[in-house]
C-alpha cells in the first residue's frame, strides 16, 4: 500500500464513520417511536443494526471479486448507503403502525453495506500481521468520524434541526465519500491479490482462539458499555446529552486504542501474545470502572443547583466519564487490530493474498460478540444478577479471552503459562471484589453527594430501570426510578397524584374504561379505581418490577390497586401500546417521567396526543402531568403549546408545594369541549361526590385537603385561549424533532417553578363560560379563584 494515500483513506473512513453514527442515532430515535423504548425493543434495534454489519463483513469476500479496486468498491458501498439513508427518511414514517419485523427488514440493507466497508478496504493492505496493522488505522479513522457524528448529532444537529435534516447531512457525507473514493480509485495503484490458490490450501491452521477471543472482547465491550451507561446516567441525569457524552468518550477511547494497537501489531513478533495481555488488562480496567462508578465518582462534592447553566455540569460529567470508561475503551479499541494481526499469522500464501476473508471473519466475530453482549446484559444479566454481577461476568470473560488468545503457546513456554494463570487468578480475585452500586445512587442519582445515603426499604435493578423505596424520618415514603423521586407520600406529591386521578374521573360524566400511563406509586390509578362507575382500568408500565415492589409499600396510599380485579397491568412502552391497541377509553391519564429523561419526550409529542385522542370514546377526557420544577419557562411553554395544538380548549390546573411555591400542573381536555366549551355544573358535581357510593372518593379527596369540588376547581390556572400570548413562538414537540428532550436537557438544573407558575397566572381570568350552577356557587368559586 502506498503510504502517500493513507491520509486520504483515513479521511474517507472518518466520513463513513461520521455518517454511520448519525444514522444510528436518527434511526434508533425514529424506530423507538414505532416499537417503543423498552429494553426488548432496544435489543431488537441494536441486534438488527449490528447483525447487519456482521453479515456485511462476511458477505463481501463471497460476492465481490478481489480484482476490483477497493476504493471503487468503497465508493459504491457509500453511495448505496446514502441512497438507503435517503429512502429511509421517507419510508420510516410510513411504518408507524408496522411490526418490528418490518423495521428489521428496512434496517438490514444499509447496515449490511456498512459492515462491508472495512473488509473492502482490507484488500488495499498485505495479508500479513504488519499489513493488517494498517487496518487498525482505518478502523481508528472510522471511530474518530463516529465521535464527530455522535457529538454533532447529540449537541447540534438534533437540538437545532429535525431527524430528516440530520439524516440528509449523513446522506451528503456518504455521497461526498463516494465521490472522493471514486476519484481516488483512478489514481491510487492497486496490486490485485492472488486468487490462484484456493483458500483451503493457503491456511494450514485456523486461529480459532483469536476469533473466540475477539468475540469475547466485543461481548465485554458492549456489555460494559450498557452497564456503565446505565450507572453513569443515574449519576449525571439521564438526559440525551449525558448519553452523547458517554458514547462519545467510549468511541474516542476505541479510536485511540485502535491507533495504539496498530502500532503494537506492526512490530510485534507474536501479536496474539500482545492481544492476550490486553485482554488481561481489560479485566483490570473493567474492575477499575466498576470501582470508580460505585465508590468514587458519586461522592465528588458537587451540587448541580449552584451552577448557572448546564455546560459546567457537562464538563464535570465528561471528566467523570473519562475516569471510569476511557481506560477500558482504549484497551477494547487496541484489541481489534491486534486480533487482525494475530489471525493473519495462519495465512502462508504470501503478502499478495486476499486479506478480505480474514478481516471479515475477525470483524464478524467481534460484532457478533457485541450483539450478544448488548442483548444479554440488558435482558438477562442485569435483571438476574444486577450490574455488580454483570461486571463480574465481564471481568471473568476478559480473562478467559486472554487465555484463549494465548492458549496454543502455553504448552511450549512454562514461564508464559505461569504468568497467564497468575493473571487469570488475579482477575478472579478482582471479580470477587466488585462493589455493589450504592443505593443512594439509585435513589438520588446526581444529588447523591449532598443527599447522602437514604433509609432504603428495598431496591432492585430491573430490565428497564433501577428502582428504590425509601422512608424519611417523618414516615414519608418515596418511590425512586433511575435516580429521581417518581412518587411519594409527601403532602405535595399525594395532592398531585389524587388531583390527577380524581380530576380524570370527575371530569367525565360516567367513566367506565380508563387507561393510566405509568404505574408510579399507584396513587393516581388507585384514586381512579375507587370511582364506582369504573369497570375496567388498564395500567401501562414498562418496568415489571415496579408494581411488584410498590405493592408492598404503597398499598395503603393507592387502595391496593395492583390487586384490584378490574385492573389489568400491561408491561409495554406506553406509546407503543397506544399505537397498537384497538381499545378505546373514556379516560386517558398520563403521569410520565420528566421530559429531560431520554425517551420520555415521546410521550409529550403532538403525534402522541393525536393517537391518544383517537383512542378516546365520545365525551372522553385526557389529563397530563407537567412538572414546573427542574424545568424552564421555554420547556413548559413547549409542553403546553404541544398539548393545546391537539386539544384547543385544554385547561391548566396547578398543584403548589406545601410552602406555597410553584411545583407542578395538570393539563385537562375534554372532547365535549370541542368545538364549543361544555360548562361544568359545579352543584351537580358536588352532589355527585356526596352520594353514598362516592364516600370513598370523598374521603380520598379530603385526605389531601380537597374538602369539596370548590377546592378542586380553585386550582384553575388558565386555558389555551388565555395563554395564547405567553405560548406564542413556543416549540411544538413533534415526533420528527423531539425538541422537548433537548430543551429540557438544558434546563433540568433549573428551579424556577414559582416563576413559571406566576407567569401562567398572569394571564388567568375567571372563565364564565366554563362553569355553571347556582349564583351563590359561581360567586363562591369566582372568589376562591381570584383570591389565589
Amino acid at each position: 500500500m502506498n503510504k502517500n494515500y493513507l491520509p486520504f483513506m483515513l479521511v474517507l473512513f472518518a466520513g463513513s464513520g461520521c455518517a454511520a453514527l448519525i444514522y444510528e442515532i436518527v434511526w434508533f430515535q425514529m424506530l423507538q417511536l414505532v416499537i417503543g423504548s423498552s429494553a426488548v425493543s432496544l435489543a431488537v434495534l441494536l441486534g438488527t443494526f449490528m447483525g447487519g454489519m456482521c453479515a456485511g463483513s462476511l458477505l463481501l469476500a463471497k460476492f465481490v471479486s478481489p480484482t476490483r479496486h477497493p476504493l471503487g468498491v468503497l465508493a459504491r458501498l457509500e453511495g448505496l448507503i446514502g441512497a438507503c439513508g435517503a429512502a429511509l427518511v421517507f419510508l420510516l414514517p410510513l411504518v408507524s403502525h408496522a411490526s418490528a419485523i418490518v423495521c428489521v427488514l428496512l434496517l438490514l440493507p444499509p447496515t449490511i453495506l456498512m459492515g462491508a466497508t472495512l473488509p473492502a478496504m482490507s484488500r488495499f493492505v498485505k495479508a500479513t500481521p504488519s499489513g493488517m496493522s494498517w487496518l487498525g488505522f482505518f478502523y481508528a479513522g472510522n471511530i474518530v468520524g463516529a465521535v464527530v457524528g455522535c457529538v454533532s448529532a447529540g449537541f447540534y444537529l438534533l437540538p437545532r434541526f429535525d431527524l430528516s435534516t440530520a439524516a440528509f447531512v449523513a446522506v451528503a457525507i456518504n455521497l461526498l465519500v463516494a465521490a472522493l473514493g471514486l476519484a481516488m480509485s483512478r489514481r491510487a495503484p492497486y496490486a490485485v491479490t492472488d486468487t490462484s490458490v484456493p483458500r483451503a490450501a493457503r491456511t494450514h491452521w485456523m486461529p480459532r482462539g483469536v476469533y473466540v477471543a475477539i468475540a469475547l472482547s466485543g461481548l465485554t465491550a458492549l456489555g460494559a458499555e450498557v452497564v456503565w451507561t446505565r450507572l453513569l446516567s443515574l449519576m449525571f441525569g439521564a438526559t440525551t446529552y449525558a448519553f452523547s457524552i458517554i458514547l462519545g468518550v467510549f468511541l474516542a477511547g476505541l479510536g485511540m486504542g485502535s491507533v495504539a494497537g496498530s502500532w503494537l501489531a506492526r512490530d510485534a513478533k507474536q501479536p496474539r501474545v500482545v492481544l492476550a495481555w490486553v485482554q488481561f488488562l481489560l479485566a483490570f480496567a473493567t474492575a477499575w470502572g466498576a470501582f470508580m462508578i460505585a465508590r468514587e465518582l458519586p461522592w465528588w462534592p458537587l451540587d448541580e443547583r449552584l451552577t448557572p447553566g448546564p455546560w459546567i455540569v457537562f464538563q464535570v460529567d465528561l471528566a467523570r466519564t473519562l475516569f471510569a470508561v476511557f481506560p477500558g475503551a482504549v484497551l477494547w479499541g487496541a484489541s481489534f487490530p491486534l486480533a487482525l494481526a494475530a489471525a493473519s499469522e495462519g495465512d502462508n500464501a504470501g503478502p499478495s493474498s486476499d486479506a478480505g476473508p480474514t478481516v471479515g471473519r475477525v470483524y464478524a466475530a467481534n460484532t457478533l460478540g457485541a450483539i450478544v453482549g448488548s442483548i444479554i446484559t440488558g435482558l438477562v444479566l442485569i435483571p438476574w444478577i444486577g450490574t455488580k454481577g454483570a461486571q463480574q461476568v465481564f471481568i471473568v470473560a476478559s480473562a478467559a479471552s486472554g487465555v484463549l488468545a494465548i492458549g496454543p503457546l502455553l504448552l511450549r513456554r512454562s514461564g508464559m503459562a505461569i504468568a497467564t494463570f497468575a493473571l487469570a487468578g488475579a482477575s478472579l480475585v478482582l471479580a470477587s471484589r466488585v462493589p455493589v452500586v450504592p443505593v443512594g445512587l439509585i435513589a438520588w442519582g446526581r444529588s447523591v453527594s449532598w443527599q447522602g445515603t437514604p433509609n432504603a426499604l428495598e431496591w432492585a435493578e430491573g430490565m428497564n430501570s433501577s428502582i428504590a423505596v425509601t422512608e424519611e424520618a417523618g414516615g414519608y415514603r418515596s418511590f425512586h426510578v433511575s435516580g429521581k423521586v417518581e412518587a411519594s407520600t409527601e403532602p405535595q406529591d399525594m395532592r398531585l397524584q389524587r388531583l390527577l386521578g380524581h380530576f380524570s374521573a370527575l371530569m367525565h360524566e360516567h367513566p367506565k374504561n380508563v387507561l393510566v400511563v405509568g404505574f408510579g406509586a399507584g396513587v393516581t390509578a388507585g384514586a381512579i379505581s375507587i370511582h364506582p362507575t369504573v369497570e375496567r382500568m388498564v395500567i401501562c408500565e414498562m418496568e415489571p418490577l415496579i408494581p411488584k415492589i410498590v405493592s408492598k409499600y404503597f398499598s395503603d396510599a393507592n387502595s391496593n390497586v395492583a390487586e384490584n380485579r378490574k385492573v389489568s397491568i400491561v408491561y409495554d412502552d406506553a406509546r407503543h401500546y397506544v399505537l397498537t391497541t384497538p381499545e378505546k377509553f373514556d379516560v386517558v391519564t398520563s403521569d410520565p417521567i420528566h421530559p429531560w429523561v431520554k425517551g420520555s419526550a415521546a410521550l409529550y409529542t403532538r403525534e402522541y396526543f393525536e393517537h391518544v385522542k383517537s383512542h378516546l370514546n365520545p365525551g372522553g377526557v385526557v389529563t397530563q402531568w407537567v412538572p414546573l420544577y427542574e424545568s424552564t419557562p421555554d420547556v413548559v411553554r413547549s409542553e403546553l403549546a404541544t398539548f393545546f395544538s391537539v386539544f384547543p380548549n385544554g385547561t391548566v390546573w396547578r398543584n403548589d408545594n406545601r410552602n406555597g411555591s410553584g411545583y407542578d400542573v395538570v393539563l385537562v381536555a375534554r372532547l365535549d369541549d370541542e368545538p364549543a366549551v361544555k360548562p361544568i355544573d359545579v352543584d351537580a358535581l358536588q352532589a355527585r361526590i356526596a352520594q353514598p357510593e362516592y364516600a370513598e372518593v370523598k374521603a380520598s379527596l379530603e385526605e389531601v385537603d380537597f374538602m369539596s369540588v370548590f377546592d378542586l376547581f380553585r386550582t384553575y390556572s388558565g386555558r389555551s385561549t388565555e395563554l395564547a400570548p405567553w405560548l406564542a413562538g413556543a416549540e411544538i414537540n413533534r415526533d420528527r424533532n423531539l425538541r422537548l428532550q433537548y430543551l429540557a436537557g438544558l434546563g433540568y438544573n433549573a428551579f424556577l417553578g414559582t416563576q413559571i407558575r406566576d407567569e401562567i397566572l398572569t394571564y388567568r381570568t375567571f372563565p364564565t363560560d366554563m362553569f355553571t350552577g347556582s349564583a351563590a356557587s359561581l360567586a363562591k368559586l369566582q372568589g376562591l379563584i381570584a383570591g389565589q
